[in-house]
């Protein structure tokens, strides 16, 4: 029969949730923005929905100063051990804040969305709410909080992506982003609800101890990662659970196709190495080890497929925005080979790429949204001629595509050459992997290269060769994002250190 808690028990959990406020503070100032924007939009109405923007991105920008104060605290769990404060939940912290800021900064010059008849007044407040679930998700430490953060961050996505509802491909986007989404998350239901059974525990620690002591059934722990993968591939949007990438990107408004192929991916990588990492043991012991399949194998082989499917089919892409949606999909290949490594090296290059990655993504977005806005179109074909017409577009949009492909001197460039350092330091096992990934930025260097090539060395033939303006506050986020670009692949090691400074918890548990 259930009993009624004591006072003292009451009292003593009200003390313990009191304790986990303080350390919660950015994501209760965040809930607090969420509900300033909405009542900001139901008093302002239509007419005055510009102060949404910049309200959303001074009210951003001030969560900077919570997660600040964060280093000064210790590391600790929270919410009886659901909740972490860490330095790799604070670097992720400072990541979504910058994410949202930028997708911000991009909604505020799409001529789409500015022609949106029945207003923004729900979409801030939804960039808002995927910030705070992805903050949960990168810092949760109990699979019941990481479901309902990344559940909180496809809801928001969802309605987000189908936010032009009378284009006919955004709704379809979000329709295709729905039912992937449902699948994928009944996937990772399942595969938690199967660890629970082995285990009796939801907490990632307490699971890491019951599988080390107690052992598993190597059969079933394989169907769980499998399924928990799955789950976490299509936010990564890895091969094979990448289906709904290039549709989704291509449909969902520009702004919002930026915000989830970087903040959403993002969060994806951080919850599957809180997770893999901190509860699940690799290496399989009876029947699977003869066949020599474990998480981390199957790991090696999405990276790989990763990687040649999204380089090798962005080649026929004529859309830029599909072209991007490709890319998305071999990126996600290059961040898990820092992943598959399993040491502090690993992990703090995928840190490091995501870090270039939120740069040169987000600028390579911001001009396409510039140029969109005067050509309205989005296709390869109608880029000739504007590397005359739009100069400043033109050389950032180079640098953002040669920072993808890896080249030297951008951000790019050392993102890479870290993941390949700490996977060829794992010896001649994952030489093949390293082999794959060389190879593969070669191609994607012919598919980045024919944009500057239509820009620079090819006429077009629809529009007037002059100069086109795009205003002083465009000019400005488009070449902070370039400088920031190179900037970062010349003197790297602010980020590189910071970057180690955040992977040492992982380091602990890895090496």
């Amino acid at each position: 029969m259930f009993e009624m808690p004591s006072g003292a028990e009451i009292q003593s959990i009200i003390s313990i949730l009191k304790s986990g406020a303080g350390y919660f503070i950015p994501e209760i100032y965040l809930s607090a923005l969420f509900m300033v924007l909405i009542i900001l939009d139901l008093l302002s109405g239509k007419k005055n929905s510009r102060l949404l923007a910049p309200v959303t991105i001074a009210g951003l920008l001030g969560s900077l100063y919570y997660i600040f104060q964060q280093h000064s605290m210790p590391d600790a769990e929270i919410f009886f051990g659901m909740y972490s404060l860490d330095r790799f939940g604070i670097f992720f912290k400072y990541f979504f804040v910058a994410s949202g800021i930028l997708a911000v900064l991009v909604t505020m010059i799409d001529q789409q969305l500015k022609k949106m008849e029945s207003g923004m007044g729900e979409y801030y407040p939804l960039v808002v709410a995927m910030v705070i679930g992805m903050m949960m998700m990168a810092s949760s430490a109990d699979m019941l909080m990481l479901f309902l953060a990344m559940e909180l961050v496809s809801l928001s996505a969802y309605v987000l992506t189908g936010y032009l509802k009378r284009e006919p491909r955004s709704s379809e986007a979000a329709l295709k982003y729905l039912v992937y989404g449902a699948v994928s998350s009944g996937m990772l239901l399942y595969g938690f609800s199967l660890i629970y059974g082995m285990t009796g525990q939801t907490s990632l620690v307490r699971i890491g101890m019951v599988l080390s002591s107690r052992g598993y059934d190597p059969l079933v722990m394989m169907i769980a990662s499998l399924l928990v993968m799955a789950g976490l591939g299509y936010k990564m949007g890895a091969v094979p659970f990448h289906f709904w990438s290039p549709d989704v990107y291509e449909g969902a408004p520009t702004p919002v196709t930026a915000y989830l192929s970087v903040a959403s991916k993002a969060a994806g990588f951080a919850m599957l190495m809180r997770f893999f990492f901190v509860a699940i043991p690799h290496g399989m012991t009876g029947y699977a080890s003869w066949l020599h399949i474990d998480w981390l194998k199957i790991m090696m082989l999405i990276s790989a497929a990763s990687m040649i499917y999204g380089n090798v089919v962005a080649i026929w892409q004529k859309n830029v925005k599909r072209l991007l949606a490709y890319s998305s999909i071999a990126h996600a290949g290059y961040l898990l080979l820092g992943i598959i490594t399993m040491d502090t090296l690993g992990t703090q290059a995928t840190l490091l790429y995501l870090a270039a990655y939120l740069l040169m993504n987000y600028g390579a977005f911001y001009v396409i949204v510039l140029i969109s806005n005067q050509t309205g179109s989005e296709n390869l074909d109608d880029y000739k001629g504007l590397g005359k017409r739009m100069p400043l577009a033109g050389a950032a949009m180079t640098v953002f595509l040669i920072s993808l492909v890896g080249l030297p001197p951008t951000f790019g460039f050392i993102g890479k050459w870290m993941i390949f350092t700490a996977l060829l330091g794992k010896g001649s096992l994952f030489m093949w992997l390293a082999l794959v990934g060389i190879l593969t930025s070669v191609i994607s260097l012919y598919y980045y290269m024919l944009i500057p090539l239509n820009m620079y060395l090819r006429e077009s033939e629809k529009f007037e060769d002059k100069v086109i303006e795009t205003g002083l506050g465009a000019k400005i986020v488009t070449a902070t994002l370039m400088i920031l670009t190179l900037w970062f692949g010349i003197f790297p090691q602010a980020i590189v250190n910071y970057a180690k400074y955040s992977s040492v918890l992982f380091g602990a548990l890895l090496n």
